[in-house]
Parts: C-alpha cells; sequence; structure tokens
C-alpha cells in the first residue's frame, strides 16, 4: 500500500466514511472497509480513532459542519422576504434529490437509526446534527411568523417539521429506490405553508 501523506489519513477515512455509510450503512461498514477505501493501514485508522464508534461520532460531526456551511453559504439567505427564504430552501432541498440516491442520504439520520441504542456517544453527535439541519431555517421561519403569526405555531416546531418531512422523506426514497417519494413529501410541505402563511403559489 502506498503511504499516505502526512496529515491525510484522518480527512480519507471520514471522506471514505462519508461514502461508505450512505452507501452501505454504518453497522455493515468494517475497518477493513474503510483502510481500504480510504488507502490507508489499520494502523493509521487506530492512530486517528479509538473505535469505529469514535469514527462514526468524528464523522457525524464533520457532517455536521460540511452540511452547516453549504447552507450557510447558499444565496436563499439572501432574498429580503423571509417566507421566500422559506421556500427557496425547499427548492434547494429539491434540487439535491436530483443527485443518485446515496449521494442525497443524510449521514448523520442514517447512522443514528443504527446505533441510537447502542452507541450513545453517536446518537448524541447525531441529535446535534438534526438540530443543526433545523437551525438552518428556523431564523427565517421565525421572521415569517413575527411578520405573519400563527397562533399556536412556534419556529421551532416548523424547524422540527422541516427535519420530520426530509428525514422521512430519504427514509422512503431508500425504501422505493427512488426518490419520488421524498420530492413528493417536499412538495406537501410547501404547499402546507402556503397554506399556513395565505402565500398562493
Amino acid at each position: 500500500m502506498t503511504r499516505v501523506p502526512r496529515g491525510e489519513a484522518r480527512a480519507r477515512l471520514i471522506e471514505a466514511g462519508r461514502s461508505l455509510v450512505r452507501r452501505q450503512g454504518f453497522a455493515a461498514t468494517s475497518v477493513d472497509d474503510l483502510c481500504a477505501a480510504a488507502g490507508v493501514t489499520k494502523g493509521a485508522f487506530f492512530h486517528h480513532f479509538a473505535s469505529k464508534e469514535a469514527l462514526g461520532v468524528a464523522l457525524v460531526r464533520d457532517w455536521t459542519e460540511t452540511t452547516g456551511a453549504m447552507f450557510a453559504a447558499h444565496p436563499y439567505n439572501a432574498a429580503p422576504d423571509p417566507l421566500d427564504r422559506v421556500f427557496a430552501y425547499i427548492d434547494l432541498r429539491r434540487s439535491l434529490l436530483d443527485m443518485p440516491l446515496p449521494e442525497f442520504t443524510c449521514v448523520a439520520g442514517t447512522t443514528v437509526q443504527e446505533t441510537y441504542l447502542t452507541a450513545p456517544a453517536i446518537r448524541e453527535a447525531a441529535a446535534d446534527s438534526l438540530a443543526s439541519g433545523a437551525d438552518h431555517v428556523r431564523a427565517h421561519l421565525a421572521q415569517a411568523l413575527a411578520a405573519h403569526p400563527v397562533p399556536g405555531v412556534s419556529a421551532d416546531s416548523l424547524a422540527r417539521f422541516f427535519q420530520v418531512v426530509v428525514q422521512g422523506g430519504i427514509i422512503l426514497a431508500k425504501a422505493a429506490g427512488d426518490a419520488a417519494p421524498a420530492r413528493e413529501a417536499l412538495d406537501h410541505l410547501e404547499r402546507y405553508l402556503r397554506l399556513l402563511f395565505g402565500r398562493p403559489a
């Protein structure tokens, strides 16, 4: 095996983990699989991670940072109307569904489904990641509700509902082997919000 340049092994393992977990799940991904995909030795793996669970935690945290940066940098954040920002966020989510199925799945969502009882550290990292996902639209929703109050509805509850739609849509897409159910869920979410805020299409 060709020696990996100093400082690259950890990043390669994270990248390999992201790809493998999205394609075959966390449980089905072995340390040997990770090392082979990353082109590193087991010694390099255990130099950076005390266990596969430790890699899982790092993988989910990296996912949170990567996706957070992507959503924060997206042009939809600059739209002056908060509701326009919310609908643009849904459009962005729709556009991600054009990718092959493994590439629009969520590392945190996939991993926590398999490990929530057996790996508390991964569960906690995934909980933070899913909360971060809700944060991408919470501020926009809060501003929209400030301008157009809806009794009994909070930005927090709506932001969590976004995550239910996104994560549930991904699970249905996996089961169907097709993005259509995830796309349908986002369409229903948009219809619901337009009715809620009295904003016709």
